[in-house]
């Protein structure tokens, strides 16, 4: 039997180590909302690193991890905190197994004032899509 996984790691500076400490009280309220839903949300693993700087905050996977709840996290905390600019992660799609569709991956960027995507790629299918003639714009 294969397992899936999505592999990420990513900073995303939150301006100061007070906000940093604020970050860790909006994750673990929304870790909760997370593991009461059916099924429940893979999640990602949230920490300040001394070598990122007091206002980073470094978020990962914890074996797999699930990007639209970290996407979720940081939209909560640019709101919080007020951020501005852009912020971006990638994130890759692999198996403990040989599949053919066991790998791929993709990215993603917000503007952080607004919430809003600013452009984003996934993988899955594309490698397909281009050999069976379809085109590569996607």
């Amino acid at each position: 039997m294969a397992n899936y996984f999505t592999h990420f790691s990513c900073l995303l500076d939150v301006g100061t180590p007070d906000n940093a400490a604020r970050a860790l009280d909006l994750y673990n309220k929304l870790s909760e909302e997370g593991a009461s839903e059916e099924p429940p949300s893979e999640g990602f693993l949230l920490s300040i690193q001394p070598e990122h700087g007091g206002g980073r905050l470094w978020m990962r996977d914890d074996q797999t991890g699930d990007p639209e709840r970290l996407l979720q996290f940081v939209k909560i905390c640019a709101t919080e905190f007020r951020l501005s600019g852009l912020w971006g992660f990638q994130y890759a799609n692999t198996c403990s197994r040989r599949r053919l569709d066991g790998f791929g991956g993709g990215a993603h960027v917000l503007d952080l004032a607004t919430g809003e995507t600013v452009a984003w790629t996934y993988t899955d299918g594309w490698l397909a899509q281009v050999l069976d003639g379809g085109g590569s714009d996607e």
